[in-house]
């Protein structure tokens, strides 16, 4: 092993819940559910293992064309984990949401506020991508700065203009699910993120894959381009 550290900054695309509640005749708001249940474990782990801030992709802009029941329910399970989902790590992760938040109801919205504010003082980052698409936030940050009547401007300008604005780059990104892409998670952000994949439906992983996945990232010798 090289004197490689553990990653600060961890993203997770969760794929596989629908595949998961079908494979066991679910429904697929109940594999959505276990989904969220499986992150709360996840986050365990990696403040186990020292990472800060884990970046999930939870709902994109692309998954608003879902089937409206699909998407009705997956907003009641939403709603249902920013009420009371999410009090076991209450004392323990400060709560940041990053997307288009003006496509959910006001109530959620507010509810998403609700909970930053409250957890705001939390050391370890858990942001969740919500209404969330790569393309969107580059573009919503060019007019953003278009907006200041900017001509010209610096990578961390920009940077600041995006809907992650003050989280750090991940520097390990794992897919579960067994697509081999990044599906529009954080273009931006991940231009020297080391990337892993594992065909584990997203309720199915386990702490050894998770594991597995960081003493692999600590193998490697980064030296961005240098």
């Amino acid at each position: 092993m090289t004197d490689a550290v553990i990653p600060q900054s961890v993203g997770l695309i969760m794929d596989g819940n629908r595949r998961y509640a079908s494979e066991r005749q679910m429904s697929a708001t109940e594999g959505h559910r276990q989904g969220a249940e499986k992150l709360k474990e996840v986050v365990k782990w990696a403040k186990d293992q020292g990472v800060t801030c884990v970046y999930v992709y939870a709902f994109s802009t692309e998954n608003w064309k879902r089937d409206p029941r699909e998407v009705a329910q997956m907003m009641s399970l939403l709603e249902e984990q920013l009420t009371s989902g999410f009090d076991e790590l209450r004392e323990e992760v400060s709560l940041r949401f990053v997307g288009d938040r003006t496509r959910f109801s006001g109530h959620i919205q507010k509810l998403m506020a609700q909970r930053e504010q409250e957890s705001a003082h939390c050391p370890f980052v858990l942001a969740i991508l919500l209404s969330y698409g790569g393309r969107a936030e580059i573009l919503d940050a060019v007019n953003t700065v278009l907006a200041k009547g900017r001509e010209r401007v610096t990578e961390d300008e920009f940077s600041d203009a995006l809907w992650s604005a003050g989280l750090p780059d991940p520097e390990l990104i794992i897919r579960t699910g067994g697509d081999q892409r990044l599906s529009n998670f954080l273009p931006w952000q991940s231009v020297y993120s080391e990337l892993m994949f594992t065909k584990t439906l997203w309720p199915a992983f386990t702490r050894e894959e998770f594991d597995t996945c960081i003493k692999t990232y600590r193998s490697i010798k980064r030296n961005f381009g240098v």
